[in-house]
Order: C-alpha cells, then sequence, then structure tokens
C-alpha cells in the first residue's frame, strides 16, 4: 500500500489544512482529501506544489507499506 504522510508532517510542522491551501494553492478538498488519505492518486503538479510549499523531497510525503499475505508461507 502507497499511503501520503501529509497528516503526520502537518502535525509534526503544527500546520492545519488552511495552512497548507495558504502555501500551496491547492484547493480545500483536495487538501482534506490528501490529509485523510481518501484519494486513490495524487497528479504531479498536486505532489510539486506540496514539495515546494512544504519544502520537502517527494520520498518525505509519500510511504510505502508492504501488503501483508494473509496465512501464507515463503517456504
Amino acid at each position: 500500500m502507497i499511503r501520503l504522510t501529509l497528516d503526520r508532517l502537518m502535525e509534526a510542522r503544527g500546520l492545519t489544512q488552511n495552512d497548507i491551501i495558504e502555501m500551496t494553492g491547492i484547493s480545500r478538498n483536495t487538501v482534506k482529501a490528501l490529509a485523510a488519505n481518501a484519494n486513490t492518486r495524487i497528479d504531479f503538479p498536486t505532489l510539486d506544489a506540496l514539495c515546494e510549499g512544504l519544502n520537502v523531497k517527494p520520498a518525505e510525503l509519500i510511504e510505502y507499506i508492504p501488503n501483508k499475505k494473509d496465512g501464507s508461507s515463503s517456504e
């Protein structure tokens, strides 16, 4: 699973969704969805605006969590 870490980054920096909107110019609905990890995709211009506004690299906004394989064994 791939998820955004925007919510954690906002918490760590003491930022609100309104702060992100002002810093990036991204719409309120998009910021709300991204912070809640409710999106299934992110556009490059949006990712670019987040990176520029928050002064971070894409890797600081995106994390990969391997999918667990239920009941399977590698043996």
